[in-house]
């Protein structure tokens, strides 16, 4: 059971489906979980799978769609900003502290791939978040953004064109895009056969935008770096990863690094090779399901 809801983000107006337990009953308060799925995804992907799924073990679950993306406001369209995200999940953060069925102490985050990495970096800032849970989290620094991005030539064409495409926007309004996903087109923002992202029953939907990313995203998105904001995250943390998943050092290295006693990393079998068990966690049962009865127990442990 959902509700779509509405609140505000600096000024824009941010969509989201509310998942409540089955049995919610409006006299009493409950802990509530902000679910934030990878880049350049909507509420309907994975985010509102893991949503439904927490609700269903007693949580109030939140699966919204970020500024730019899908039902929410925010142009240009399709712009992929970590930095903006990270805003967009503290206003949800916001959202749910002033919810009168949600505890204010008991207010947690998970996120998948990318979302991970947003979410790390709402909660370096947010007091008020209680745990976070990565799942296969995605934490690039400059030499993965170099491996993934065509070395450094290809990082600075990248951030060359972004800069180029937001002074067009700036002047005439337009937007310059690019495919999403694409097993032809190298100049894709993934370019790859990722059946998650292909395949119209799993990731490919009808809500999620298959061939448009735009441009100006590369500045925004090559320039954040994860790891020199590890040492803010205060939370208690519980890390989901695989060896089949990406980056899996750099996961690791990301939890080294978490200042906190209270932290947990849980490293799932595979004989999958990375990046291809990664996308199993989107929304396979058997990892889904792992995920989420770690993710139950770890919240339960570190209930206010």
């Amino acid at each position: 059971m959902y509700k779509k809801i509405t609140f505000n983000s600096n000024g824009l107006k941010l969509k989201g489906n509310l998942f409540y337990p089955k049995d919610f009953d409006a006299t009493k308060k409950y802990s509530a979980i902000i679910v934030s799925g990878s880049w350049t995804t909507v509420k309907e992907q994975m985010a509102g799978l893991y949503a439904s799924k927490l609700a269903e073990k007693g949580f109030i679950a939140l699966a919204f769609d970020f500024r730019n993306f899908g039902e929410s406001e925010g142009e240009p369209r399709f712009f992929e900003s970590p930095k903006l995200k990270k805003e967009d999940i503290k206003s949800a953060v916001s959202y749910l502290y002033n919810h009168k069925s949600i505890h204010k102490d008991n207010i947690n985050l998970l996120g998948v791939c990318a979302g991970a990495m947003y979410t790390f970096l709402a909660a370096a800032e947010d007091e008020r978040v209680s745990t976070v849970v990565s799942v296969v989290s995605w934490l690039h620094d400059n030499e993965a953004i170099k491996y993934f991005y065509g070395g450094d030539n290809g990082v600075k064409s990248k951030i060359k064109a972004a800069k180029k495409a937001k002074i067009k926007y700036a002047n005439t309004g337009e937007t310059d895009y690019i495919p999403t996903i694409s097993e032809t087109d190298k100049d894709a923002a993934m370019y790859g056969s990722y059946d998650y992202y292909l395949n119209p029953d799993r990731g490919n939907i009808e809500e999620w935008s298959n061939d448009k990313f735009a441009v100006a995203s590369w500045e925004d998105w090559l320039s954040i770096n994860p790891m020199k904001h590890v040492r803010k995250v205060n939370k208690p943390t519980l890390m989901i990863h695989s060896d089949g998943a990406v980056l899996p050092d750099n996961a690791k290295e990301f939890y080294s690094a978490l200042p906190v006693k209270d932290k947990e990393l849980i490293w799932i079998d595979t004989d999958l090779e990375s990046p291809h068990h990664q996308f199993d966690f989107y929304d396979q049962e058997t990892e889904v399901n792992l995920v989420v009865k770690y993710a139950w127990k770890w919240y339960q442990k570190n209930k206010s």
